[in-house]
């Protein structure tokens, strides 16, 4: 096996070698890649609907990206329809790895708007860049005004919302000069319970964070700099709704160091090489929700060292990006029971074993441009990873259920994405084949008793695992024609081995109230199928019209449908602007769930139509700038879940909110 992946590399690189030999072509302007606009410099373009949403409301709006919610804070994104273990979330291209068993701490709840440029969202095979994937990659891009000047400005940004009574407030500070820069911000929330539509209190939905961070770059020559960043993230008193616990404490320290070179004339024009270490510790419990059978304490950790080293480099038509990345990670969870009863001695558990991943990969990418109408691009990544479980307790907890098992093991991962692209008068159309494999995540292999609330279960994990393969493909048709324009985007996924908890009748559960135990399997294949339609129309010169649905199909080799498979969606917006105000209208709605999965918990969630309004003005002081927005969400107060929603906590009822930004030159 591993030689046909070898003989597809040769190919590979056989092929763009002979292809360099033919003469530079104009590059099409035509990128496959989702970008989200986040800086606080894009403020004031009036663009964002709420300036000051969290990084995951952000997300909310890509077409191809939907938000786990537990809770108001610290959303899980899912893309085609894939949670987080199927896919590659990087921060400016760093590997971060969540402390949390129950997932309440995705990779984006450790940044904020306060330190965002941009969010970078790849779908399937193209997002092989950061590292393997089935479903996709997201990458989180940090804010750095780089060099220039002289310059400088102070930006104060204030927030309110109505209904949690959420308070934030940003600050931040740059300069820029031609030697150096710096950018220094800080970011606050702190928000109470949100009511659903009528006015039902959602218990254990508060939260507050700070977010403190730095960007700092030093000229060494004319083509080459040193640029460090570093993010301290804290949240605590979260609360979340939809599970048995809340979390008290959730604190990040992400830092990193890089060597850039830019030289047109060279061969390899822009090359970066970072080195980073990220640590993550977060500790969930239950010491505040009433009636507790038996109380717990659940910690985690978890510490990445990294490192990345990519180039940039034109000849003829080809467009060429290499990034060879590699990581170490170590990830420990336990449990500590303590009995009403003090007689009786405490539980103790390791939830992740002390589980220590090497991942060391090589990725290519060939933009070829035939001629001014068709390009072909390819993606490639080849990689290995080694596992070793270091604590000698929960290797031996494991071997309770896997007598054979062996310490440590080695994976080998291979990925790749070709798509052919062509412009033809208003038609711009892509057709791509990609075919990927990921290593189970950590809770999949080495989790102990891993409780999950939606659908009652206990998860044991399964060290036996092989990697999960997905073969898709995928298909865009784009018309555009002056104000005009129509889209048509649909992808299929045939993923073999597909994992996913399967019942074992012959274990007891751990948890009290818990129907039973599942052990992660690989079932022989599911299938997931994702297509939308989106058009927008300009008219009456101030007039924008958009909308779009989509609709998903997840089913097992057996039919049955798998969890978590989005019904159909849809939105209307209009957008109003004129001169320095801008007015917005959107209605976000889904149709009835019809294909849920009861074995995992899920019931139907109903239709909803869900109304929102915003406005905005930019005054001008001189060369300072005011900027205020605000607007209504849930104008209607409706009392809604979507399919999203975990254990279906219903939605935030109506919310007025308030953006106050000030920037001074």
């Amino acid at each position: 096996m591993y030689r046909r992946y070898f003989i597809l590399v040769f190919l590979f690189v056989v092929s763009h070698a002979k292809a360099q030999e033919k003469e530079q072509d104009s590059i099409l302007p035509i990128s496959l890649e989702e970008i989200i606009l986040v800086s606080q410099q894009d403020i004031f373009n009036q663009k964002q609907a709420k300036p000051l949403s969290t990084v995951d409301e952000f997300l909310e709006k890509s077409t191809r990206i939907n938000m786990i919610k537990r809770g108001n804070y610290a959303w899980e994104p899912a893309m085609n329809n894939m949670l987080s273990e199927r896919l590659s979330v990087t921060i400016d291209g760093m590997q971060i790895f969540g402390a949390c068993t129950d997932k309440m701490d995705p990779i984006t709840s450790y940044v904020d708007v306060s330190n965002l440029s941009e969010i970078h969202v790849n779908s399937g095979q193209q997002g092989l860049e950061n590292g393997a994937t089935i479903g996709g990659g997201v990458d989180l891009v940090l804010q750095k005004s780089y060099f220039g000047g002289p310059k400088q400005n102070f930006g104060l940004d204030l927030g309110y919302e109505s209904n949690p009574r959420a308070k934030i407030m940003s600050a931040e500070y740059n300069v820029s000069r031609q030697k150096y820069f710096i950018n220094t911000d800080f970011l606050y929330r702190n928000a109470d319970n949100y009511y659903a539509g009528g006015g039902e209190k959602v218990q254990f939905s508060q939260y507050q964070k700070f977010n403190v961070s730095l960007a700092s770059g030093m000229k060494l020559t004319e083509e080459s700099a040193l640029v460090g960043t570093f993010i301290y993230d804290q949240a605590n008193d979260v609360g979340y709704p939809a599970l048995t616990m809340d979390v008290s404490l959730a604190k990040a320290i992400i830092a990193s160091l890089s060597y850039e070179y830019k030289n047109l004339d060279a061969l390899f024009y822009d090359f970066e090489s970072k080195v980073y270490f990220n640590t993550i510790e977060h500790v969930m419990d239950d010491t505040n929700r009433p009636d507790t059978p038996i109380h717990m304490d659940m910690p985690g950790w978890s510490d990445t060292f990294g490192f990345y080293a990519k180039a940039k480099s034109k000849k003829n038509k080809h467009q060429i990006l290499t990034n060879f990345n590699g990581y170490y990670n170590r990830s420990k969870a336990e449990m500590t029971m303590y009995p009403n009863d003090p007689e009786e001695s405490l539980m103790f558990m390791l939830t992740w074993p002390d589980v220590q991943t090497f991942y060391t990969g090589l990725f290519l990418e060939d933009i070829w441009t035939l001629n001014s109408a068709d390009q072909i691009k390819f993606h490639l990544r080849i990689g290995g990873q080694h596992e070793n479980i270091a604590d000698d307790f929960g290797f031996n907890s494991l071997k309770i259920f896997y007598p054979n098992m062996d310490r440590s093991q080695e994976r080998f991962l291979f990925g790749f994405n070709s798509t052919y692209t062509k412009v033809l008068n208003h038609f711009d159309w892509m057709a791509g084949l990609g075919h990927g494999q990921r290593a189970p995540s950590v809770s999949e292999a080495y989790g102990f008793y891993l409780f999950n609330s939606f659908d009652n279960f206990d998860y044991i994990g399964n060290p036996e695992l092989g990697n999960e393969k997905s073969t898709e493909i995928n298909f865009k048709l784009a018309y555009k024609k002056q104000n005009f324009g129509l889209g048509l985007e649909t992808s299929f996924f045939y993923i073999k081995d597909y994992i996913l908890g399967v019942v074992d009748p012959v274990l007891s559960e751990m948890t009290i109230g818990a129907d039973g135990v599942k052990i992660y399997s690989a079932l022989d294949y599911a299938t997931i199928w994702n297509t939308s339609v989106n058009a927008d129309y300009s008219f009456l010169l101030n007039w924008h019209l958009m909308a779009k649905v989509g609709y998903s199909l997840g089913q097992d080799m057996d039919g049955e449908n798998l969890p978590l498979i989005s019904p159909v969606t849809y939105q209307v917006g209009f957008h109003f602007k004129k001169n320095m105000f801008d007015a917005e209208f959107i209605l976000n709605g889904a149709g009835k769930q019809k294909n849920f999965s009861p074995e995992f918990g899920e019931n139907q969630t109903e239709a909803y139509a869900v109304c929102n309004l915003n406005g905005s003005y930019n005054f001008y002081l001189g060369k300072n700038t005011i900027f205020l927005k605000t607007g209504v969400e849930n104008i209607f107060d409706v009392n809604y879940s979507t399919y999203t929603d975990w254990n279906n906590i219903p939605r935030m009822g109506r919310n007025f909110f308030i953006n106050l930004s000030y920037v001074f030159q």
